[in-house]
């Protein structure tokens, strides 16, 4: 039972990894020239819109900056090049992917170290669970039972007479 069960574990743990490695694995990037001043330009904010990127608005300065990044993919550039120069004409503000490294690299390990975290205590709560004893009843607690299942005693009826004669009296 206990080697089914580690089985189990290392098929899950085997399916993770390779999930992992396809969605961490590189897919080429973009084929056309077009294809990555578009991908780019969706990670761009839009200067003059609140919540768009560059590649969603219509606004002057995104259709400018799309120009510019258009041009600048033309000219060889590669994309953190054509990023470095937004930030240096538009600031920090006008990425809308924060940065992998320093304190914006918080924003991409958090999430993952929380979920980490709260697997690993789902785990160990299961695994506590698992490590607890069946309860069984006592002989006192089937005692208790009986005399609750039992048909009702003389006693009983006579508690039952004077409950109806005091709801009487009132």
């Amino acid at each position: 039972m206990r080697r089914r069960r580690m089985i189990g574990w290392l098929a899950m743990a085997a399916v993770l990894l390779v999930a992992l490695a396809v969605g961490v694995a590189d897919d080429g990037g973009p084929r056309t020239s077009e294809a990555r001043a578009r991908n780019l330009a969706e990670t761009v904010a839009c200067p003059a819109c609140d919540g768009q990127s560059v590649a969603e608005s219509d606004a002057a300065a995104s259709r400018g900056i799309r120009t510019v990044i258009a041009e600048r993919i033309d000219e060889g550039a590669s994309d953190d090049a054509i990023r470095d120069e937004l930030v240096a004409t538009w600031g920090e503000s006008i990425l809308l992917t924060p940065d992998g490294s320093g304190v914006g690299g918080l924003v991409w390990v958090l999430p993952v170290a929380a979920l980490v975290l709260a697997l690993a205590g789902v785990a160990y709560v299961f695994w506590r669970w698992r490590g607890t004893a069946a309860m069984h009843a006592s002989d006192a607690d089937r005692a208790l039972v009986d005399r609750a299942l039992a048909p009702s005693t003389p006693a009983r009826e006579d508690d039952a007479r004077t409950s109806e004669a005091r709801s009487g009296e009132r």
